[in-house]
């Protein structure tokens, strides 16, 4: 079955500051999760769901993303030449299926999340769009693939439990009825509340999917925090008219846009990459068993 999702934007124009110095020549984008980089693990996802067009938002300043994203057919041939074939297999691996296509946005300032989706718009297809922060690595079960299969409209953001402590971190879900499986009615959300002041422990995590209607509020509604245009902004008003839903997802996620959260993903995913090693070795002497 198609997916209801034809476009996944990733937004990949922020400074990095948090990872300073790590990010002072090297976008945040392309540090190693271990084996690749953590935007490779946000384009794996926007595949996976099914995107026609992942638009990439990048700045003036961070070129080696487009650099990064350039098909490299050329070193794979290379590679398979000198012999090295399971580096050919890697890196073929990146490269994108037949019927997707990967096109790219300018946002010239920092001036939020919301700005960023706004960037964006003029090159996404009809439907709903799926929106992948990077920062945010997902490891053991894609997310979006997961919010695409349940999503029936409105708006959907991924959730995850946080303890009472963390909700002043992040934007916490307002919630408007009993859940329905892993889906769960929202009548808003609250952006980092104070201490004693979250009206729930469900915290919003960075994967979306939005309905379209929200470019025309994020065109309407001033710019807020920080001076920034708020994407939880234009979905607490677009709350008011249209379905807002917390998805619990499965798999574990990991903050990558600070030292500790990548350095947790980088050992969570060498585990991976041993154990899936570890399985495919055994296979031949399990087939040979039987």
């Amino acid at each position: 079955m198609a997916s209801r999702v034809k476009t996944v934007i990733i937004p990949a124009a922020g400074q990095g500051t948090r990872l300073l110095p790590a990010t002072k020549s090297t976008p945040k984008e392309l540090l190693p999760v271990y084996d690749r980089p953590i935007l490779q693990f946000a384009i794996d996802e926007a595949v996976r769901t099914g995107a026609e067009r992942i638009v990439v938002v990048t700045s003036p300043d961070k070129p080696g993303i487009e650099r990064y994203l350039v098909p490299h057919h050329d070193l794979v041939r290379e590679l398979s030449r000198k012999g090295k074939a399971e580096l050919a297999g890697v890196m073929g691996d990146l490269c994108l299926p037949q019927g997707t296509e990967i096109v790219f946005a300018r946002q010239d300032r920092p001036q939020g999340l919301g700005d960023a989706i706004v960037c964006a718009h003029p090159h996404v297809l009809p439907g709903a769009v799926g929106v992948i922060l990077p920062d945010d690595v997902i490891l053991g079960y894609p997310c979006l693939p997961q919010m695409a299969e349940h999503y029936c409209g409105g708006h959907m953001v991924a959730a995850m439990e946080v303890s009472e402590a963390e909700t002043a971190l992040y934007g916490i879900f307002a919630l408007a009825g009993p859940a329905q499986g892993d889906s769960i009615p929202a009548a808003g959300m609250v952006e980092k509340p104070a201490r004693g002041q979250a009206p729930s422990r469900l915290a919003a995590v960075g994967r979306y999917i939005l309905d379209p209607v929200v470019f025309r509020t994020l065109g309407a509604i001033p710019f807020g925090a920080g001076g920034e245009l708020q994407l939880t902004d234009a979905i607490g008003v677009d709350a008011a008219t249209i379905p807002l839903t917390a998805f619990r997802f499965w798999g574990t996620r990991y903050d990558c846009g600070n030292h500790e959260g990548l350095f947790e993903a980088s050992m969570a995913r060498r585990m991976q990459v041993r154990s899936d090693a570890a399985t495919a070795a055994s296979a031949p002497a399990l087939i040979a068993a039987q």
